[in-house]
């Protein structure tokens, strides 16, 4: 039997909330024609209001991966088990960059409209014989996702790759993305990165310094990997990333760089060496001095906590501000380890970005599984930063259902009333969105979802000093 929802999906919500000034200015990816045309939308004479209201067509794939609307139905999307149909005011234009992927073994949850019920599709309407799957969109950097992918899964306790899958539908002009934009900066947009000056600054690294090892790390991870910070790094623009750590004190549920369970794997390998001192100096001191408003950054996608390569960070923190006392120099973490935190604030450390699915401390325990810390000495980590006043980040893992849930906002308003902290990151948890509820919901229970727009908008109300955004920025 198909799994069916039943509900007024017309009625009023109080998740319709979305930051002011959204761009609308990115390019759409081009659809999958099949053998029929795309619907075209007739001249409309009603208000735009009206308009912001227009259900969304879903969008689904066949086995080969091929992608095509369903006319007839509206799309769905979730936050938490609580299906939403989508519109055309609650989604903006496909962000550029933004990835289709399409979700195997996943079933598409839609909206009938002839039944006024949520149903969930294993064949196609249209072809009862061709098999359907649900598609999601990975959205590009900057964009937090206001709803992930509606499905249901065909096999039981399945977990998905870990990427973050937002929802998607088919609107007018094409493709839609249910997200908002929280960060304008063009840091990662793909199109300022091209290939030949990317070649260019790794041949000039490798002449300069032959024997730096982080340096050919990164090289792997610009020209095979793709991945945007060492791209910039190369191209002398933005913020180089420090990796540094082979271990970590966490076993989060989620790791990108390593898993040791079967039915996940990593998006990349884990640096594979520890970095001398003169080797991440070498780093900074390239990308410093040639990059207005700079920043370096310890604690990436492809290591372990950065905390537990202080042993190196120290002294090359020490070489860094020796010779020049420009740039922000930053750490990502899991700030498990105040005390050495502490020292390397003395040596140089401007700002601190602590990564936190919640903070709540049993979801947070529950996530990100600690081997040899507590959540108290990550509180304890936020208090030393404030008493040397630096600048604090918190990298919120979001998940639309979990983040904005009633409980977990009540905890992060009681949170942020008493300890400082300058920004929030907000960043699509990459992590299967139905078995990240179900956990979540076991560890910290089960609250209504208020709406990812509305808990932005509250919190810029409740903290006008707070910031919104996605990249670290510079402070110095």
């Amino acid at each position: 039997m198909a799994l069916i929802f039943c509900y007024n999906p017309l009625a009023p919500r109080d998740d319709t909330l979305s930051l002011s000034k959204r761009p609308h200015t990115s390019s759409p990816v081009k659809p999958f024609n099949r053998d029929k045309t795309m619907k075209k939308s007739k001249p409309r004479t009603h208000k735009h209001k009206t308009m912001n209201k227009t259900p969304l067509a879903p969008v689904v794939a066949n086995k080969e991966g091929e992608i095509f609307e369903l006319e007839g139905f509206g799309a769905a999307a979730m936050a938490g088990d609580q299906p939403v149909l989508l519109t055309q005011g609650e989604t903006i234009e496909m962000p550029y960059g933004s990835e289709m992927m399409m979700l195997p073994d996943r079933f598409p949850l839609v909206f009938n409209f002839d039944k006024f019920c949520f149903e969930t599709l294993k064949t196609n309407p249209y072809n009862p014989e061709e098999p359907i799957h649900a598609v999601s969109v990975f959205n590009s950097p900057g964009y937090v996702n206001r709803y992930v992918a509606a499905y249901e899964s065909a096999v039981k306790g399945a977990l998905l790759p870990l990427f973050s899958y937002g929802a998607t539908g088919w609107g007018k002009g094409g493709f839609r993305s249910a997200a908002i934009c929280v960060d304008r900066e063009r840091r990662q947009d793909l199109r300022l990165m091209p290939r030949k000056g990317i070649v260019a600054g790794v041949e000039a690294m490798q002449k300069k310094y032959p024997d730096n090892r982080l340096m050919r790390h990164l090289e792997k991870c610009a020209l095979i990997y793709s991945c945007p910070a060492a791209k910039n790094f190369f191209l002398g623009r933005f913020e180089a990333p420090l990796p540094t750590s082979q271990v970590c004190n966490a076993n989060c549920m989620g790791c990108i760089s390593l898993q040791k369970t079967d039915n996940l794997a990593a998006c990349q390998d884990r640096i594979s060496f520890t970095p001398e001192p003169h080797e991440i100096a070498q780093v900074c001191l390239e990308h410093i001095p040639k990059v207005k408003k700079s920043v370096a950054s310890f604690g990436q996608g492809c290591e372990g906590d950065p905390l537990t390569a202080f042993h190196v960070i120290e002294p090359a923190i020490r070489q860094v501000r020796e010779t020049t006392d420009q740039g922000t120099i930053n750490m990502n973490t899991n700030a498990g380890m105040p005390h050495q935190l502490e020292k390397l604030f003395d040596a140089g450390l401007d700002s601190l970005r602590v990564s936190m699915n919640s903070v709540r401390e049993t979801c947070y325990t529950t996530y990100f599984r600690p081997k040899s810390y507590t959540f108290q000495d990550v509180v304890k980590s936020f208090e030393i930063a404030e008493q040397k006043d630096k600048f604090i980040s918190i990298n919120y893992l979001n998940c639309p259902g979990v983040t904005d849930s009633e409980e977990e906002f009540e905890a992060l308003n009681r949170f942020l009333s008493t300890h400082r902290v300058n920004m929030i990151q907000w960043r699509n948890l990459n992590y299967d969105p139905l078995g990240y509820f179900k956990t979540m919901e076991t560890a910290g229970g089960k609250s209504p979802a208020l709406g990812m727009g509305f808990i932005i908008q509250e919190l810029s109300q409740r903290f006008p000093h707070l910031i919104h955004g996605y990249f670290n920025p510079p402070v110095r």
